[in-house]
């Protein structure tokens, strides 16, 4: 898959996702094999404004890159103007525009998803990003609002005539969340209406799934969301197959003992001795997850507050 400058024999990408995919993830993704990773959302009044939370999302790394920042709004003028400004830092590859998030606060704003209930609006809005930046500009949208409303083709087809680059579709409509199955068959549909590359999203989690959800859509790509937390080892899972057509065997052990610690590193470094261990907690419980003693495992975790405690804890792995 083609996206400007970039070549993607391997077209596996790393889902934006809040609260997971920050600086110290996105680069443990890359180390195992995603070839573009997503940033968590920004909001483009925070960077308007010149929030300080907000720009501390902005940084990058070299390790990191190709990345993706994703952007999330609803005034044309203030997307394009964040836009441009992300562009003039040089931290990003390509921009990407939300309007899939579901979260009610995000919602209640006019913003994520609720922008799939205002086609004119979604245009003017990408329309702007797209005359105030010369990086590929990507899109994200779901299914539809819901069953009543669903309109994935609609907006895809704006979307391209706004001169959007490529479009990513979550195959579940807000009201689901991310419940219930995703509807393949939607980006299906997408990908039958449009001629930009589509990139599908929802419900794959191995191998098996990555082919099935390419012969269902004939999409060009695959967004890992979900599937991914606590197991970046699934982009080097999904890169050997598409190259050789076999499996690696799973992580070891210690190679997730290993693997837990220097994430807890990058995010101490990152974050700070205060906050980086408490972030660390959900990771540390999804990287465990299905393991001996998992539940005891989550306790433990959860009231780890240094690096030492988490170590300690991670002598227990069996």
């Amino acid at each position: 898959m083609r996206l400007g400058a970039f070549d993607f024999p391997v077209p596996v990408f790393l889902a934006p996702m809040a609260g997971v995919t920050d600086m110290a993830y996105r680069i443990l993704a890359h180390e195992l094999g995603c070839p573009l990773v997503y940033t968590e959302m920004v909001s483009v009044n925070g960077i308007n404004y010149r929030n300080e939370r907000t720009l501390r999302m902005l940084r990058t790394d070299a390790r990191e890159r190709p990345l993706a920042l994703q952007l999330f709004g609803n005034a044309p003028e203030a997307v394009a103007r964040a836009a441009a400004y992300v562009e003039s830092l040089g931290v990003a590859d390509v921009i990407d525009f939300n309007m899939g998030c579901p979260a009610p606060k995000i919602v209640k704003n006019g913003e994520g998803s609720a922008l799939m209930r205002e086609p004119k609006r979604a245009r003017e809005i990408l329309r702007a990003l797209r005359r105030a930046v010369r990086l590929p500009v990507t899109l994200k949208i779901r299914k539809g609002w819901d069953e009543a409303h669903v309109n994935a083709v609609e907006i895809a087809r704006l979307a391209e005539d706004a001169g959007v680059d490529a479009v990513a579709v979550h195959g579940r409509t807000r009201e689901q969340f991310y419940s219930g199955q995703a509807d393949w068959d939607i980006i299906r549909a997408v990908k039958q209406g449009v001629r930009i590359p589509v990139i599908a999203n929802g419900d794959v989690r191995n191998a098996g799934d990555l082919s099935r959800i390419l012969a269902a859509t004939g999409a060009d790509g695959v967004m890992i969301g979900r599937a991914a937390q606590g197991n970046p080892w699934l982009f080097r899972e999904l890169a050997t197959f598409v190259k050789t057509g076999e499996t690696p065997a799973p992580p070891t052990v210690e190679e997730k003992r290993a693997l837990i610690l220097r994430h807890l590193d990058m995010l101490i470094e990152t974050k700070g001795s205060h906050i980086g261990p408490r972030e660390m907690r959900k990771h540390a419980t999804w990287y465990t997850r299905g393991m001996k003693n998992s539940a005891r495992l989550r306790e433990l975790f959860n009231r780890a507050e240094t690096r030492e405690d988490f170590s300690s804890i991670l002598e227990k792995l069996a």
